[in-house]
């Protein structure tokens, strides 16, 4: 259906997930992500899907990020005031984690720009095409947001330390081919090529051995789950997390971002 937010495209051994919401290009909300995470978790008990693409809708955007109004709430994810606003995260990082213990390789299709959540959300999935027409970025630190220390790894293990330090700290728009040289993409292909060159990648993919595609996803997740950290440094990160969400610097971050005009930042 046209109001749809998630669409979902089998064919054969692909099948494609669709981020539906372009008149807000393809932004994340509550509900889309809870959709997202449903349908990969339907889709992990299906043997005969092999390979997901994840793609924005239209042409403009992939992701353009989460929605700003989600993050204005100061409702729990229920409308209760026990969760706090921290909670308006948890469908996000439930969806992340759908598409990382998906068993099957997860393609993102970068057919357009990703900012925010929806870059991160490409760096979950296990490879990355991107048109040489798009742009990607992280902006947390823009509008006064913190970012928790599971995606922040996300990133180092995917571009490395340094780069991390660089997307974040600066929350630069970078072009696609820079986005290449910093591991954001695994490929650049013509904005025209994209689609015919991410659907043979997947075939190609999903013509191996079922089992092996399996065991070697889990293994490499296994393997990266070995770096956790201990309780003491959790606790100290969520403690950060939750002063970051309740200070007057995300509030005025947000309200910027809405009104269209540069922050005034004051530390608290």
């Amino acid at each position: 259906m046209a109001d749809d937010m998630l669409l979902v495209q089998a064919k054969g051994r692909v099948c494609t997930l669709v981020l539906n919401c372009p008149e807000k290009r393809n932004a994340l909300n509550k509900k889309l992500l809870l959709e997202l995470t449903q349908e990969l978790e339907r889709l992990s008990r299906d043997d005969d899907i092999r390979v997901i693409v994840i793609r924005g809708s239209g042409e403009e955007a992939f992701c353009s990020g989460y929605d700003i109004n989600a993050l204005t709430v100061k409702d729990g994810p229920e409308g209760g005031e026990s969760g706090g606003r921290s909670d308006a995260f948890a469908p996000f990082g439930m969806a992340v984690e759908a598409v990382m213990n998906y068993p099957y390789p997860v393609i993102a299709m970068l057919n357009g720009y990703a900012f925010g959540g929806g870059c991160e959300l490409a760096v979950s999935c296990d490879l990355r095409v991107g048109g040489d027409h798009i742009r990607m970025g992280m902006t947390p630190a823009k509008i006064g947001m913190i970012y928790t220390p599971e995606g922040l790894m996300r990133f180092i293990r995917t571009i490395g330390l340094s780069h991390t330090k660089q997307i974040f700290f600066t929350g630069r728009t970078y072009d696609a081919r820079s986005a290449k040289d910093m591991g954001l993409l695994d490929y650049l292909v013509p904005e025209a090529e994209i689609e015919p060159f991410t659907y043979d990648l997947a075939e190609e993919i999903a013509a191996n051995a079922p089992l092996s595609l399996k065991g070697i996803k889990r293994m490499l997740n296994l393997i990266l789950r070995s770096d956790n950290m201990g309780a003491g440094d959790v606790k100290e990160a969520e403690e950060i997390v939750r002063r970051v969400m309740e200070s007057h610097d995300l509030k005025e971050g947000q309200a910027a971002f809405l009104e269209k005009r540069p922050p005034q930042f004051r530390g608290v």
